[in-house]
């Protein structure tokens, strides 16, 4: 198989890795959508950002 024939990419849940329901995605259920929300609520992900530099004197 050459890279022009690769099959797509199929989207997986986030969670737990299986095919999302289509009314859950992109997770395969709503307990995996609950465990994202709970992850994101306690702060288990966060976004890094770069704290601005300040000038001292």
């Amino acid at each position: 198989m050459t890279g022009a024939e690769k099959k797509p990419r199929r989207p997986r849940c986030p969670i737990c890795g299986r095919a999302p329901a289509p009314e859950q995605r992109p997770f395969c259920s709503d307990r995996c959508r609950q465990v994202d929300l709970g992850r994101w609520l306690t702060e288990a992900y966060a976004i890094p950002a770069q704290e601005p530099e300040t000038e001292e004197e």
